[in-house]
């Protein structure tokens, strides 16, 4: 089951109150959403904006409460175009008084739904195709990736987006494999990062170990940091980030909160970045003087949220 991450500092930053509207730009599984429409009725709305429209499609289905259904207003696209989806979308404007936005949050997270049920290749724990894709409308995969870039690129995308320290070597054994057969599925490159590959395979194929044995029983799998890097080329994730940052601070009403969670140190570095040169500008007050991250017990009970981070402002101008 999907568990929101930092729920409870997401509530404390916002304080939402009865009849406050609120944007969420990733509402993925509704978690956040939800717990923010028990403080904002009787007629307090939720924009919930989702890149990904099976996973849209099943939190519609999920919804049955008809107070809920009113003022959770659902749109299918990217929150890179997130002042288009405000000013065009008629759910949006037949919601009423929706020009006064409290608040915004961006979990940059993956659902649970996207690693466990999707099948589109996101967990190395699953023997999946190599797709990765949030929208399928994207016409990169994952498999494309691995299969015609070349070695190069796939080197600077696993070195830059996953901070991978052996991003050379499994950058070498991708072209020796694909020199094989085609990269085709998540398993398959998981025995390319961890080298441990059937005899056959490796016979004459040129394949030697990318990841040293030490690391391979490091605190995280080692595949980890690739599939992020992957994941992160395929949907153009930081570029989608420094896209929305400005759009969101202009429809923030004044004294309205902009939240991020960030799941990797280029994300949390680019809004660590933004919120500096817009209090500069004297555009915004910093919330969180350092990154609010996960308490152990969420950490036990989530041990996916180990590596968030949550920074918010308030926009004073």
């Amino acid at each position: 089951m999907h568990i929101p991450v930092l729920q409870k500092e997401v509530l404390e930053y916002f304080d939402p109150k009865p009849n406050e509207n609120f944007v969420d730009c990733t509402v993925g599984e509704g978690g956040h959403a939800l717990s923010i429409l028990e403080k904002t009725g009787p007629n307090g709305k939720i924009l919930g904006i989702e890149w990904d429209e099976q996973e849209l499609k099943k939190l519609e289905g999920k919804i049955k409460n008809p107070d809920i259904k009113k003022r959770l207003i659902f749109t299918c696209g990217s929150y890179t175009n997130l002042k288009e989806i405000i000013k065009e979308n008629l759910a949006y404007r037949q919601a009423g008084n929706f020009n006064s936005i409290s608040g915004i949050l961006l979990d940059l997270g993956m659902s649970s739904w996207h690693l466990e049920e999707s099948k589109r290749g996101f967990s190395f724990l699953k023997n999946e195709p190599l797709d990765m894709r949030y929208n399928s409308t994207n016409q990169l995969t994952a498999e494309k990736i691995l299969n015609f870039w070349s070695e190069l690129d796939i080197e600077k995308i696993i070195k830059e987006y996953g901070e991978e320290r052996f991003a050379k070597s499994i950058a070498k054994n991708i072209i020796s494999f694909r020199q094989i057969k085609p990269i085709e599925n998540t398993f398959q490159l998981v025995e390319i990062i961890r080298t441990s590959l059937p005899a056959r395979t490796l016979f004459h194929s040129g394949i030697k170990r990318a990841v040293p044995f030490k690391y391979q029983r490091g605190r995280i799998h080692p595949a980890t940091r690739t599939f992020q890097a992957l994941r992160i080329a395929v949907n153009d994730e930081l570029n989608n980030l420094n896209n929305v940052l400005p759009q969101a601070l202009e429809v923030l009403k004044t004294n309205g909160k902009l939240i991020v969670i960030s799941f990797h140190s280029l994300e949390d570095r680019i809004v660590k970045n933004f919120f500096r040169d817009k209090q500069k500008e004297n555009l915004v007050k910093i919330l969180t003087k350092k990154p609010v991250v996960p308490l152990f017990q969420e950490i036990k009970n989530n041990p996916r949220s180990r590596s968030s981070k949550l920074r918010t402002i308030i926009k004073i101008n």
